[in-house]
């Protein structure tokens, strides 16, 4: 069964940077590669949002609070996904979830579905 583990999380001063993995388990390596990946963040008392994804084929997209600052990245030969974050506020606080493309996921970001999701690890930006 497939899991995902993020990690790298913690606090950073407001302007730091950080860099979250997330390391799949449960797929081959052919399979792996061939997933949209994703990763999502929820502040409390709001909904869960999409911040990046990136595609089978390396194509990356970003939300618009974070275009500019956050970089995703995809090392197939590790199943580990990446989010390199530079810049950090205060209001990028949050927990930070990756998630997989699947076929009766319930998440809908940029036309796709995400079912698999990990634990979460949280960041914090202090100002």
């Amino acid at each position: 069964q497939a899991q995902l583990v993020e990690s790298g999380g913690g606090s950073v001063q407001d302007g730091g940077s950080m860099r979250l993995s997330c390391a799949a388990s449960g797929y081959t390596g052919y399979t792996y590669s061939k997933l949209c990946m994703g990763w999502f963040r929820q502040a409390p008392g709001k909904e869960r949002e999409g911040v990046a994804a990136i595609s089978s084929d390396g194509s990356t997209s970003y939300a618009d609070p974070v275009k500019g600052r956050f970089t995703v990245s995809r090392d197939n030969a590790k199943n580990t996904l990446y989010l390199q974050m530079n810049s950090l506020k205060p209001e990028d606080t949050a927990m930070y979830y990756c998630a997989a493309n699947s076929p009766d996921g319930r998440t809908w970001w940029l036309g796709v579905r995400f079912g698999y999701w990990g634990q979460g690890t949280q960041v914090t930006v202090s100002s």
